[in-house]
């Protein structure tokens, strides 16, 4: 099984670089055309909405409730109850989305009036700043179908990983980046507001994506005519599921939302700035924490319905370890290297050097919540596939309360950096109470191996950290030119990467370490 979960890893890994390396490239092109003006606010806030529902219908409520459901009835082994139960949760999560998408276009000045306040009521008083909320509730209008898209590529996605093919779910996202790549390149100088061809792109992305699945469906033979069934026993099953878990994803997409709200009543740029550096974040939360989290759902619901308790913890014991494997060291480096990479990366164009060291904060910020975000993504499935949504949402509750507490509180005296701050600090402890609930159910035991082995991670990782410190602190890194800067960053990348293998190597990391339940 670890074999398994382990190339399961690597091929959604894979998959996930190549999105996120092409949601890079899409980032400079939209920090390139915009920066961190009022157009680019408007835009990443006109996409935060759509996909705030996007993730409630589509990845994170609907999944954790559908895939231990599916794969119960598709260990059952009945072809035509398998067909039958994805044909009516097909037929009644596309109708909710279609109608929920239609209300979303009609009600879209309400919706940028409620979420960016601080614009609606600029617009109110008449001042420059209210041109934000005109343009965001037009660009909300363009983008919120993208939702009945992305729910239903979801939908296909969860199924397909359900059956172990994971690499087409992982790859879809790549399509998105592409559509809004070649929008910003090619509509973009067609329109007088070129923030519109982004909308445009998004829009597109998500029914290429949504298609792109489609004959994959069919070759797996679930390429099935839709039908309503609400009163199914299955699809009761996951909605019963979904409840407490729309509560449960919603309170994280409810923190984005808020610190959105409170940003609107800071500077110019704020929303921009933690949109750059919480992108950087994504990066690595993606490669590894989300890839690991996709591939340990459907092994930990089949060891649940095989009865097999020693292999559950044994599996999310495996998850811990790599996840504090890679995340530790990724945390250390972006938090270290903040500026340079996202000088590196996005400073060309409309984003400056000012933009840089602002998003700079911001993400030094988030670094010490990367880790705590990870461990979410791995430990929240043993509730998950279990059957059991409501534990995690009783804890999210808590941590929406605690971010909210902390936002107001961090607000004032930091600015948009206590808004990540706070984000860090809610993780932390969504991720503490997870782990404690988890020991203390005796579901999951961390077994002495990983305790040491995380224990080699620190030290490697503080090793690789004081390394790239005293190397950027010799260097007149922003007097260098931008070619020099990139080698100078992919040097230090590389020979901190090296530096961190080799010292775990010798505090004695071994390929045991790799394997699932491994001692």
């Amino acid at each position: 099984m670890s074999r398994k979960l382990i190339k399961s890893g690597i091929i959604v890994s894979v998959m996930t670089l190549v999105s996120r390396v092409l949601g890079l490239v899409r980032d400079v092109v939209v920090a390139r055309l915009m920066g961190d003006g009022a157009a680019a606010d408007v835009f990443f806030f006109a996409n935060k909405i759509p996909n705030f529902l996007r993730r409630l219908f589509a990845e994170g409520a609907f999944a954790q409730a559908f895939i231990p459901v599916l794969t119960e009835v598709h260990e059952n082994d009945d072809k035509r109850q398998l067909r039958e139960f994805v044909a009516k949760v097909s037929g009644t999560l596309g109708a909710i989305v279609f109608v929920v998408s239609i209300i979303g276009v009609i009600a879209s000045p309400v919706l940028a009036a409620l979420f960016g306040t601080g614009w609606f009521m600029a617009w109110l008083e008449g001042d420059e700043a209210g041109d934000k909320f005109v343009l965001a509730s037009t660009m909300l209008k363009i983008t919120f179908p993208y939702l009945a898209f992305i729910s239903l590529t979801g939908l296909a996605g969860a199924i397909l990983n359900t059956l172990n093919k994971f690499a087409v779910a992982a790859f879809t996202p790549v399509l998105l980046n592409v559509c809004i790549i070649t929008c910003a390149i090619f509509l973009a100088p067609t329109f007088e507001q070129p923030a519109y061809a982004l909308a445009w792109g998004v829009f597109i992305g998500g029914i290429v994506q949504f298609l792109f699945q489609l004959p994959f469906l069919f070759k797996a033979g679930l390429l099935v005519k839709p039908k309503w069934g609400w009163h199914d026993e299955n699809v009761v099953k996951v909605r019963t599921l979904m409840i407490p878990a729309l509560f449960g994803v919603s309170v994280g997409q409810i923190n984005l939302l808020f610190d959105t709200f409170i940003a609107s009543f800071l500077v110019t740029g704020s929303i921009s700035w933690l949109y750059y550096s919480d992108r950087l974040l994504e990066f690595p939360l993606g490669l590894f924490g989300i890839a690991i989290a996709t591939v340990i759902l459907p092994t930990l619901s089949r060891n649940h319905v095989s009865n097999n308790p020693k292999a559950f913890s044994a599996n999310i014991d495996w998850a811990f370890r790599m996840v504090c494997l890679l995340g530790i060291p990724a945390a250390v480096g972006l938090g270290v290297m903040a500026r340079p990479i996202l000088t590196v990366i996005f400073q060309r164009g409309a984003f400056t050097a000012e933009t840089a060291i602002m998003a700079s904060y911001s993400l030094t910020a988030y670094s010490f919540g990367l880790l705590s975000f990870m461990l979410v993504k791995i430990l929240a499935p043993g509730f998950y596939s279990r059957q059991d949504t409501k534990t995690p949402v009783k804890f999210g509750i808590w941590c929406m309360v605690a971010n909210m507490v902390f936002n107001l509180v961090l607000a004032v005296p930091f600015g948009y950096v206590g808004l990540a701050i706070a984000t860090s600090m809610s993780a932390t402890l969504n991720a503490a109470l997870l782990y404690i609930t988890l020991h203390q159910q005796g579901v999951f035991v961390l077994s002495r191996t990983s305790v040491l082995f995380i224990l080699r991670v620190v030290i490697a990782s503080a090793a690789m950290g004081g390394l790239i410190y005293y190397r950027d602190k010799g260097l007149a890194f922003f007097e260098l030119s931008l070619s020099t800067q990139m080698l100078e960053v992919g040097m230090t990348i590389s020979m901190s990467v090296v530096l961190f293998l080799i010292t775990m190597l010798i505090l004695g990391m071994r390929p045991r370490h790799f394997r699932s339940g491994g001692d």
